[in-house]
């Protein structure tokens, strides 16, 4: 069935939030447009484009023209979206025990949107060509901070994850060590904009990644997408 959509679980009226199976000529408004397959995303009318496996885009008045699964997202109401902590989102430091007190991040709920075949080592951009695929079950969830947080430096991931910027702006930065003096890379995110991997496959369904973490320069809403191994 072409065109199947149905709303994420952390949609609401301040945030559209849909999964579209299989779009085909499929319109989009006005929304971050995220191709969560292993095969390319085609946009556009007269001048088709390619949206990457696991990339984005913002489409305004725009054409999803063939794909397999894609996410549409986009704030509605920004006034008093802050709230999303009252509409059934946690604070992180309910999930974590050692996370720092003063740090307002906040976790949607997951959805788990359906399975995928990949090579971990082509989703990681370390191969070109898939040679050891394996399945995956693809969650979702969105993160929100209001401006100037700092999100937390981590290295711990038992999954394979990337990020959209859906509203506001931020940066996905890289450190050598659980300090932020120590960084050596900084990524800007704009909006409908997804980083690469952080991570490297190291072994049967480890994934090692560097320190990193998500720095809010605004009131920032972001998405993850994680690949959970099923064996």
């Amino acid at each position: 069935m072409t065109n199947k959509t149905r709303p994420l679980a952390f949609a609401d009226d301040f945030i559209h939030a849909e999964l579209v199976e299989n779009p085909r000529d499929y319109k989009v408004e006005d929304a971050v447009v995220v191709n969560l397959s292993p095969k390319p995303l085609v946009t556009g009318d007269e001048h088709p484009a390619i949206v990457p496996a696991w990339k984005s885009t913002w489409l305004k008045g725009g054409n999803v023209r063939q794909g397999e699964r894609a996410a549409t997202i986009k704030v509605k109401r920004r006034t008093n979206l802050g709230g999303c902590v009252f509409r059934g989102w946690e604070w992180l430091g309910n999930r974590i025990k050692s996370f720092p007190r003063d740090t307002p991040l906040y976790i949607s709920p997951f959805d788990s949107i359906g399975t995928v075949r990949v090579d971990p080592h082509v989703f990681t951009n370390e191969r070109a060509t898939a040679t050891q695929e394996q399945d995956f079950d693809i969650r979702l969830n969105l993160w929100w901070s209001p401006g100037d947080t700092d999100c937390f430096i981590h290295n711990e991931h038992p999954f394979l994850e990337v990020h959209t910027q859906i509203h506001g702006l931020g940066r996905m930065q890289k450190f050598r060590e659980r300090d932020d003096k120590t960084i050596y890379e900084d990524m800007p995110m704009g909006i409908g904009f997804s980083h690469d991997p952080f991570c490297r496959v190291t072994g049967k369904n480890q994934w090692t990644y560097p320190w990193h973490r998500y720095y809010a320069d605004t009131d920032a809403v972001w998405l993850a997408i994680e690949l959970h191994s099923r064996g």
